[in-house]
């Protein structure tokens, strides 16, 4: 009886240190959680003023052109240039004069306001997005040959519209930066507007984008790497 009383004796003190480590660690792990969840709310809400601000001053600096321009403001950062008269003849990717006209006035103002102190560092990409219809003459619409012809179509006009971009006058001092955020991204027809009876609008669907990223999310990611060495 002795034995098994002193086996006992040792046995609860180790019970309970095993307990008091399991408790330390779930507070650990809890004041962890806590931390990034707190953090990625930050984030989120810097993210949501930064856009509700970029989008309230580009509304403003563009309200008198948009309609000139035959454009509309999306809710997520993204300017739309719907026209696709106005862009590019059929099957080309060289920019009409309209267009060109168009981007002249445009990309100055809207470079100066992304590049500005207030913004610029909040931004990741500005991505210059081509959609075309599903049609390719003598290939089935909305097949692959189809697909894969707009695809090569729409890359070569976005490399059309960023080379032009970088060649208007009213950006060197923001030129750099410019170089560093603008992208040129083809998309074919993956993305479509549809009408209300979900058929492809093939008009609308060609269209040229101008579409802004911040770097909320590789910010949050960053900090949860930050988070897990500590």
């Amino acid at each position: 009886m002795s034995m098994e009383r002193s086996s006992q004796a040792h046995w609860i003190p180790l019970a309970d240190l095993m307990t008091g480590l399991m408790l330390i660690f779930l507070l650990i792990t809890a004041a962890f959680m806590l931390r990034v969840e707190q953090t990625t709310t930050l984030v989120v809400k810097e993210y949501e003023e930064t856009k509700q601000e970029l989008v309230r001053a580009l509304q403003v600096e563009f309200d008198k052109n948009i309609k000139q321009w035959d454009a509309e403001f999306l809710g997520s950062m993204t300017l739309r240039f719907k026209n696709p008269d106005v862009l590019f003849a059929t099957g080309s990717a060289e920019l009409k004069p309209k267009f060109k006209a168009i981007l002249n006035e445009f990309i100055p103002r809207y470079t100066k306001i992304l590049s500005s102190e207030k913004f610029k560092n909040s931004i990741q990409e500005i991505r210059i997005e081509g959609h075309t219809s599903t049609f390719w003459s003598g290939k089935k619409a909305g097949g692959q040959d189809a697909y894969i012809s707009n695809m090569a179509l729409s890359q070569a006009r976005t490399r059309s519209v960023l080379e032009h971009v970088l060649k208007i006058d009213g950006i060197q001092e923001s030129e750099a930066w410019l170089r560093e955020k603008l992208t040129a991204n083809g998309l074919s027809s993956s993305k479509p507007i549809m009408t209300g009876s979900d058929v492809v609008d093939e008009l609308a669907s060609q269209r040229v984008e101008f579409r802004i990223v911040t770097n909320a999310e590789a910010r949050i990611e960053i900090m949860a790497r930050e988070f897990s060495r500590k």
